[in-house]
């Protein structure tokens, strides 16, 4: 069983869609669900969801480890003709996952208590983002 996911995103930042996964699965029994990015300047996280300050730091902190090219320490990046967050966008995708696999039992994603599942955007500028679903019923 496939599908799509699409997530608007409003620039950098990460946007939990776990409730499109869980509804989707909703009751189709044992399995593993793996989730995909379809672009190279995003990524997927699996994350506490119960304090919006993890997202903010976590933000902070990709963004202070990889600042724009217009920052003198990026300076030797060429990749820059599609902006400035461009590059660094590239590679905070390759320093995180692209794809994510969770168990899912009784119709329903193990997740623990407090994890979401994200959308990490890299870009500044609005995009839509596509997400390839795959469930392996067990």
């Amino acid at each position: 069983m496939q599908t799509t996911f699409e997530i608007q995103t409003n620039g950098a930042g990460l946007y939990e869609f776990t409730h499109a996964p869980a509804g989707w699965i909703n009751g189709q029994g044992n399995g593993l669900l793996t989730l995909m990015v379809q672009h190279t300047s995003a990524s997927l996280l699996i994350q506490e969801n119960a304090d919006p300050e993890v997202q903010t730091d976590l933000q902070a902190f990709f963004s202070q480890l990889v600042p724009p090219t217009t920052d003198p320490s990026m300076s030797y990046l060429t990749h820059t003709y599609e902006g400035p967050d461009d590059m660094p966008a590239h590679i905070k995708s390759a320093m995180m996952p692209v794809s994510l696999q969770i168990p899912v039992a009784g119709g329903r994603m193990r997740l623990g208590t407090w994890q979401g599942i994200y959308l990490f955007e890299h870009r500044t500028a609005p995009h839509t983002r596509n997400v390839a679903v795959h469930f392996a019923q067990s």
